[in-house]
């Protein structure tokens, strides 16, 4: 399989649930040393296959390596983190939207929110046969297929009732200016204060903090995609107010500015091979 970073839209059928799958794929030789990733907040949800080499993270302060499960539940990142992808770096991450995770499993969201649970934990043996399924094949699209038939077998046993926070979720990522949290509330036909503790409860953070994180990644992709364009620009094509506004939430989640953030970023592993996440 060649080197690549690579979104795949889902089928119609799956749109409730999934926002996209993500195949990465790099290598490196056994000689060199592969640089650290460091992994900025983002508002997701995920499953994720690791299916090469394996994984391992340490926070900013720490010096303590966690190593990831074969296949792990992810809710949404607070925080910057360092990784070790290894030399054989392959993985399939299934990005859900933002309520599925916890429709698919009941596991107030919370407890996942900058943290993860062995996949395993959930579903035993039928997520390591689609691993394993995955880990033998080369083809991407018979991998697709493998874990759609997962997904959908997953959707038809154990799938709780949609509600109106999932939607609101959903627009949150792809609205700005964003939404004022009264018009969600209103919109979810339930009070501000319920919205609050039903968002929560489904997504693990507060909406307030949802749309700083949803709005930051938007500026990590945006200074990926065009790495010409100046920061105010960036800032204001994101939805801050000016720079100022969009350096205080660099400083917030990653403890530095968003120049020095994004030359750190330029030494990620998949820099080394022209890729990046846009």
């Amino acid at each position: 399989m060649q080197t690549l970073i690579k979104d795949y839209a889902p089928p119609p059928a799956l749109n409730g649930f999934v926002r996209k799958y993500q195949l990465i794929r790099w290598s490196f030789a056994t000689h060199e040393a592969p640089p650290p990733k460091l992994l900025q907040p983002r508002p997701e949800h995920s499953i994720a296959f690791y299916i090469r080499d394996k994984q391992s993270f340490w926070h900013l302060n720490s010096d303590q390596s966690i190593i990831y499960p074969k296949v792990i539940l992810s809710g949404v990142h607070t925080q910057t983190i360092y990784r070790d992808c290894g030399h054989d770096f392959l993985a399939l991450k299934v990005v859900l939207q933002p309520c599925a995770l916890y429709r698919l499993t009941g596991i107030p969201a919370p407890e996942l929110t900058s943290s993860f649970i062995d996949a395993e934990a959930i579903w035993g043996k039928s997520i390591r046969s689609v691993f394993e399924q995955i880990a033998n094949t080369d083809n991407i699209a018979e991998v697709l297929v493998i874990v759609e038939q997962f997904m959908h077998t997953l959707i038809r046993q154990s799938c709780r009732p949609q509600h109106p926070i999932d939607q609101a979720s959903r627009l949150m990522l792809t609205s700005h200016p964003s939404s004022s949290l009264d018009w969600l509330a209103r919109q979810s036909g339930i009070s501000v204060r319920q919205f609050i503790r039903k968002f929560e409860e489904r997504t693990g953070v507060s909406p307030k903090l949802f749309d700083r994180i949803a709005r930051f990644d938007r500026v990590y992709r945006l200074k990926n995609s065009y790495p010409t364009l100046d920061w105010l620009s960036i800032a204001l094509a994101g939805g801050y107010y000016d720079y100022q506004h969009l350096a205080k939430d660099y400083r917030d989640f990653t403890g530095t500015t968003p120049v020095n953030f994004y030359e750190l970023d330029q030494q990620a592993p998949e820099r080394q091979f022209g890729l990046f996440f846009g």
